[in-house]
């Protein structure tokens, strides 16, 4: 219910907080920017993994308004979109678009975005909190989109949304099961990534675009960036696709690290079916 100047203001000592109480998240989030930044100093990524703290606590704290407030106000929020040609240029060609939203700035103001521009349906992984799922999905579909959960007759929700010339939404940057991925560069390191994108894509000829809604400093809003993917992202080999995949996002998180979320162990697999002791 607060303005979001005050919103991200609250979010500053709360992240602080988060940060000094040595929580699993700096642990994590430092270990990632060891790996992801070697040529920064120690000092530049201590400081880089405090910002980076902070910027997730700003997620926590706008999460409600997002989710609660009347959409054109949320919208409101949003200052500027760089690359809606890109999208309209891809919706024209009729064949649909997949929109990848990794978990950069604020990725669910990328769907109520979306869901001004043409019918939507998102990917979504059901949450392990029981009950909250009906909740999250209610949130995300207010606006007109159609929610897919990371199944069969998800996966079925997606073609036939791309057939039809809509707009499909994933969010790129998370592990698959390990019988739904390969091992793609990430930073230069192997990540266990999806390979859901490239079928896909190959699949329909859908064009490919990338996405993320920047968080403006001191509350005063957001800017969209939309760009087109790589080609290879849909390269009908899914080592290549993966690949292609992973450099796009990377391209995104290099544009804005600090507002990237370094807190998920996204090397937690490694290629031979052990789990990265970097994070225990």
């Amino acid at each position: 219910m607060l303005p979001l100047p005050l919103a991200h203001a609250l979010a500053v000592p709360i992240g602080y907080a988060a940060w000094w109480l040595s929580s699993d998240a700096k642990r994590v989030t430092r270990r990632n920017l060891a790996l992801c930044f070697p040529e920064k100093s120690e000092v530049e990524r201590e400081i880089l993994a405090r910002s980076s703290i902070i910027e997730t606590t700003k997620i926590a704290c706008e999460l409600g308004r997002i989710w609660l407030r009347p959409v054109d106000e949320v919208l409101a929020a949003v200052r500027s979109v760089s690359g809606q040609d890109v999208l309209e240029r891809a919706l024209a060609h009729k064949k649909g678009v997949i929109v990848l939203a990794p978990h950069l700035g604020n990725w669910e103001l990328c769907g109520l975005h979306l869901d001004r521009c043409a019918q939507t349906t998102y990917l979504y992984k059901p949450p392990k909190l029981a009950g909250f799922e009906s909740a999250m999905v209610s949130y995300r579909a207010r606006a007109g989109a159609q929610l897919a959960p990371t199944s069969r007759k998800g996966i079925a929700m997606l073609v036939k949304a791309l057939e039809r010339g809509e707009i499909i939404g994933i969010l790129p940057d998370q592990e698959p099961a390990l019988d739904s991925g390969v091992f793609a560069p990430f930073f230069g390191l192997p990540a266990l990534t999806m390979t859901l994108v490239g079928k896909l894509a190959s699949r329909t000829g859908a064009a490919v675009v990338v996405m993320y809604a920047e968080r403006l400093p001191s509350g005063k809003g957001f800017a969209i960036r939309i760009a087109p993917a790589l080609a290879r992202v849909a390269d009908l080999d899914v080592n290549v696709a993966a690949a292609g995949l992973n450099e796009a996002v990377e391209r995104c998180v290099r544009e804005l690290p600090s507002q990237y979320q370094w807190e998920y162990r996204r090397f937690k697999h490694q290629p031979d079916n052990s789990k990265n002791a970097l994070y225990r």
